[in-house]
């Protein structure tokens, strides 16, 4: 199988090479031509734009930074709409508006292209050892198609139903990831404050109740002041944009999340937005006075 991969970032680079690693025959581009020439050298064939790509393949995915993107790669000029051919299937693996999704698949079905929306879980590390989540919109049967393809990157690929429904899906998802982390971080602030070892109350909560994968992530970096980024707060600032637009569009209440806005915004203001999102327990820190580490 022929795949166009469009977007070689943080997250789509290791997902392209997981590709190649697969069988897959990839034909990529991205506008980092350092990126594009390391998928070659893993096996890649290199094209000079979207348009090129997609009249290579039988499918072809994007994974890029916003709606905008995703738009202009594929309806724009030398575009992919402009080299697919009827029965081309666009895979958009970005984090996107659901409406966008919508709107973007619309004008790919006026020229015969089938499309998917299946935006990822996982940060670069999951997408490095090809363990991430995917949720997917769509129809049933053009996933079922590609559903092997999509595993060869994650370790879980659910469907979720019609195109816009993976965005949806992942914008829960990035909700609920950014409220855990507050969550971690408040406990842990609150902990340092009272006179207690933070990372002894880590410990001792991590098996139980409070438990989870984001606490098992995020609560070792806030300990050891590692800020490096695994997912940057400017992506997250974009995710939570994204939801509260979706969620402002159908009336759905969603407090939390703004209140997860504004301390972004905070940290963003703080030089802090291509820090790890771990980093939101600066924002704790400064309103506490204290400094989430061990005791000594």
């Amino acid at each position: 199988m022929k795949i166009g991969f469009i977007g070689l970032g943080i997250m789509g680079k290791p997902m392209a090479k997981n590709l190649i690693r697969a069988g897959y025959e990839l034909i990529v581009y991205d506008f980092n031509q350092d990126a594009v020439e390391e998928l070659v050298s893993c096996g890649a064939k290199a094209a000079v734009n979207g348009r090129d790509a997609a009249s290579q393949a039988e499918a072809v995915i994007t994974m890029l930074p916003n709606s905008p993107h995703v738009r202009a790669a594929v309806l724009g000029e030398n575009g992919i709409a402009e080299g697919a051919r009827p029965g081309t299937v666009l895979i958009d693996m970005s984090s996107i508006d659901p409406t966008e999704s919508k709107k973007i698949g619309e004008e790919c079905a006026k020229r015969g292209i089938e499309m998917l929306d299946a935006p990822v879980s996982g940060g670069e590390p999951k997408a490095i050892d090809g363990t991430m989540s995917v949720m997917v919109g769509g129809k049933k049967e053009i996933f079922e198609r590609y559903y092997d393809m999509l595993m060869s990157m994650a370790g879980s690929v659910v469907y979720v139903g019609e195109l816009g429904s993976g965005n949806v899906a992942k914008l829960a998802n990035q909700m609920v990831v950014a409220i855990n982390i507050a969550a971690v971080a408040e406990a842990l602030s609150f902990a340092k404050k009272a006179g207690t070892d933070p990372e002894l109350v880590y410990r001792a909560i991590r098996g139980g109740l409070a438990g989870s994968t984001v606490m098992d992530a995020k609560a070792p970096m806030m300990l050891s002041r590692n800020f490096n980024p695994g997912f940057r707060i400017e992506l997250h600032i974009k995710d939570l944009n994204n939801a509260l637009n979706a969620a402002h569009a159908i009336s759905s209440p969603a407090p939390l999340t703004a209140q997860m806005m504004e301390i972004m915004q905070f940290l963003r203001s703080e030089g802090c937005d291509r820090e790890d999102h771990a980093s939101v327990v600066k924002y704790y820190e400064k309103i506490s006075g204290v400094t989430v580490t061990p005791d000594k």
